[in-house]
């Protein structure tokens, strides 16, 4: 029997995403047991500092990433877009399972979707690209920070602090919560984070037995898709607390990524099409033609 150390943060969003993977790591490899190692990041350490404010390259990945250098864990699972796009030396992302619903999602107090919500409601979240977005759909709004994991903030909601809050679909779907969705919006409404849904099996660069196991998981249409979303990520600097957005959709052998940036709040999108095998270069491309547009003044 191989046992096999999987790194992952605490919350029960994370623990349930590694047991996703380590589900398929067993399946694909009889004889492997997976064991679950729970670490606290940074951010899961410090819950009341704003996420825009405090929040900087690697607050919730950086420790896991650590204990997998140091070898206190073989595997670590990540959401994909808690992973800054800039990697760490000898650690490899060896696989991209599957991805859940990229879209972003309202939960309500009363079940209201976005536009139903009473003037002035108090809509809650920590990203500063779902806050340009809901300020273009409602200017009206009070959008405050919200902390805290899927449950918190669902409780937070219930217990009237917030009339509404945007979270992740993807969350939902794997903690079973879909039903609190009083609305999951088009990506024409609000464009989710780069490698939103997604998760990332890193492993150290110098494990070739291991990365040839996660291997056997990793999905290329996925991997391609989010490799487009962090390119342009990267190539506007951009980390979770820039306000900038993308998501990249297969058309046969076609990539199409839209994208969004919206620097001091004003929102300048685009799109563009290539082969899927561009698709670091499709990201940067885009990217570009963003920034000049801002610089430009839209």
């Amino acid at each position: 029997m191989t046992v096999l150390r999987l790194g992952t943060r605490g919350s029960q969003l994370a623990l349930a995403q590694a047991r996703l993977v380590a589900g398929r790591l067993e399946a694909v490899a009889p004889g492997t047991r997976v064991e679950l190692v729970t670490i606290a990041t940074a951010g899961d350490r410090d819950q009341s500092t704003p996420l825009a404010e405090g929040e900087r390259p690697g607050w919730f990945t950086t420790a896991i990433q650590e204990a997998l250098q140091r070898g206190d864990v073989d595997v670590a699972v990540h959401s994909l877009k808690d992973l800054p796009t800039r990697r760490p030396e000898g650690l490899v992302i060896a696989a991209v399972p599957l991805r859940e619903d990229p879209r972003d999602a309202l939960v309500s107090r009363a079940g209201q979707p976005l536009r139903a919500l009473p003037p002035g409601a108090v809509v809650g979240t920590g990203s500063p690209r779902r806050e340009a977005q809901l300020r273009e759909i409602r200017p009206d709004l009070q959008v405050r920070p919200i902390r805290g994991n899927v449950e918190t903030r669902l409780r937070k909601v219930r217990d009237g602090e917030y009339d509404a809050a945007v979270v992740a679909l993807a969350g939902l779907r794997r903690l079973g919560l879909e039903a609190e969705a009083a609305e999951v919006f088009g990506f024409e409404e609000m464009l989710p984070a780069p490698g939103q849904g997604a998760l990332a099996v890193e492993c150290r660069a110098a494990d070739e037995g291991v990365r040839q196991l996660l291997a056997r998981i990793d999905d290329p249409q996925v991997r391609l898709a989010v490799t487009a979303e962090r390119a342009f990520l990267a190539a506007i600097e951009g980390g979770c607390s820039y306000p900038a957005a993308a998501y990249a959709e297969h058309f046969g052998s076609t990539l199409k990524l839209h994208a969004l940036i919206a620097p001091g709040g004003r929102i300048i999108r685009s799109k563009m099409g290539g082969p899927a095998e561009t698709a670091a270069g499709l990201g940067r491309q885009l990217a570009a033609e963003l920034l000049e547009r801002a610089a430009r003044g839209g």
